[in-house]
């Protein structure tokens, strides 16, 4: 069956397109995946229903001629994405989501014995199950989503069932909590002992693309761990109980399960696309939309639309206007509902 992966490679820019037919029901289908090389690609489909062979093939060639048109040109060396005909359904599972602290509250936590830290990752949120040979990816909507090859070949080599919790980056899933096993909910179980279910699970077959997060216990072993991210820039850390349950959606506030980042970043909602690869944001108070300034869109990226939610980071906003300083566009976020993008995201400024 047809299958080419395209990339365009100038100045900043390394993009990738992937594009393959592939058979359901009684026709087929034209499936394509797209983004910056090495990050988690977005994914789609060029025919809303099976179409024939004969058709797909046209529908295929024509996408693979535009794109060429653009300067992409051919490769082999690409990651495949697994698609399926039930993406963007709900799953009906959703993923616990943190409130975050301040660093004051941080040291507290470190030195506290019933919090454990793990690393944040700068990824997308994503719930990995399977079901015997059914792997399912599962995004912080809830909604089911195209997984890569290597992800889905990793969770088929596991002899169990399981609803696993973690970010993805590129091809690379990191696990962080595990929510059922063989059809046992753990997620009313004490987050320690799912810790440690998740590293027996892990450590029954061979996952080069499913790394486990590395949880850090004793107030030594935090305080070494919470040092190394920030000298090298992480994204931050999460404090957890060792007693938390796992409870889906948001606390209104607090929470047994927290966050704390090194580095200022928020969900905007696109407002309006300017010139020179530049776009308007803006963010929600109450019902109200308020202006949140611009940020410059790199050349290795897409430019994004009105509409679309994106992911940006920033050194602060001011008080007076609303508006972010120094942001730098991180990309476009596709499981992150527009009402999400609030001003309660934002650091002011200090008096």
């Amino acid at each position: 069956m047809n299958n080419t992966t395209l990339y365009y490679r100038q100045g900043a820019s390394d993009k990738v397109y992937q594009a393959r037919i592939e058979p359901q029901g009684n026709g087929y289908v034209v499936v394509y995946a797209y983004g910056r090389r090495g990050s988690t690609l977005s994914t789609g489909s060029k025919t809303q229903t099976p179409v024939d062979l004969e058709k797909a093939k046209a529908i295929f060639d024509k996408l693979i001629q535009e794109k060429q048109a653009k300067g992409y040109t051919p490769g082999e060396d690409g990651t495949p994405y697994q698609h399926t005909d039930k993406e963007s359904q709900n799953a009906g599972i959703h993923c616990q989501l943190l409130n975050p602290v301040e660093e004051a509250q941080v040291e507290q936590l470190i030195n506290d014995p019933d919090f454990w830290m793990q690393e944040k990752f700068d990824g997308k949120r994503l719930l990995i199950r399977k079901e015997g040979p059914v792997i399912t990816g599962i995004n912080r909507l809830g909604l089911t989503v195209a997984l890569p090859q290597p992800l889905v070949d990793d969770a088929l080599r596991c002899a169990e069932d399981f609803l696993m919790d973690g970010e993805v980056i590129g091809e690379i899933f990191h696990a962080f909590d595990l929510l059922a096993v063989n059809g046992k909910d753990l997620r009313g179980e004490w987050f320690h002992r799912r810790s440690g279910r998740l590293y027996k699970l892990l450590s029954d077959f061979e996952h080069p693309s499913i790394r486990r997060v590395l949880t850090a216990c004793t107030p030594e072993e935090k305080r070494e761990i919470f040092d190394q991210l920030k000298a090298r820039s992480a994204e931050g850390v999460v404090l957890k109980g060792a007693k938390a349950l796992y409870t889906a959606g948001r606390p209104n506030t607090g929470g047994s399960q927290l966050k704390y980042k090194f580095c200022e970043t928020a969900s905007f909602i696109v407002t309006k696309v300017n010139a020179k690869r530049s776009v308007s944001l803006a963010l929600f108070t109450g019902d109200k939309a308020v202006n949140a300034g611009n940020v410059t869109i790199p050349p290795n990226h897409e430019l994004p639309q009105a509409g679309q939610v994106v992911e940006v980071r920033f050194l602060y906003a001011f008080p007076e206007s609303g508006s972010i300083y120094q942001p730098v566009y991180l990309g476009v976020r596709d499981d992150i509902a527009a009402e999400e993008c609030t001003t309660g995201q934002l650091k002011y400024k200090a008096a």
